[in-house]
């Protein structure tokens, strides 16, 4: 039998106002002129469904240290090429990833700064969860 699980408190005090109100329109409407469009709010949800994913996201992390051939990500990741191919081609997709070619070899690196910066700040919210 599985030991039962609890809630601490402090997270079952903010499910709800403490007393029934009709918002205020205004702050309402205010509010909702802040946020992010539809398509925004699709792209960005589309960038953490890639990034749901294990693989892409240690790719993700081996390339935060500089530029890699497919053949590096393949042996740093422990997958076939292939298999590294068709999740560099999805990150190539979503323009989390660029690549370059000089010859016959292609060189993956990531696409700009906001994504080195998607990582690191994932990782400290994730570390300062007190792991």
């Amino acid at each position: 039998m599985a030991p039962a699980t609890t809630r601490p408190p402090d997270l079952d005090q903010d499910l709800a106002c403490d007393t029934p109100h009709s918002p205020d329109p205004t702050t309402i409407e205010a509010l909702r002129s802040r946020l992010l469009g539809a398509a925004s709010v699709e792209a960005v949800a589309d960038v953490f469904k890639l990034l749901s994913d294990p693989t892409r996201v240690r790719l993700v992390d081996a390339l935060s240290h500089g530029e890699r051939c497919v053949c590096d990500l393949a042996a740093v990741v422990g997958l076939s090429e292939s298999a590294i191919s068709h999740q560099l081609r999805l990150l190539r997709a979503a323009r989390l990833v660029r690549v370059r070619r000089a010859g016959r070899l292609a060189f993956y690196s990531l696409d700009d700064h906001h994504v080195v910066g998607l990582l690191h700040d994932t990782r400290k919210h994730v570390e300062e969860g007190g792991a």
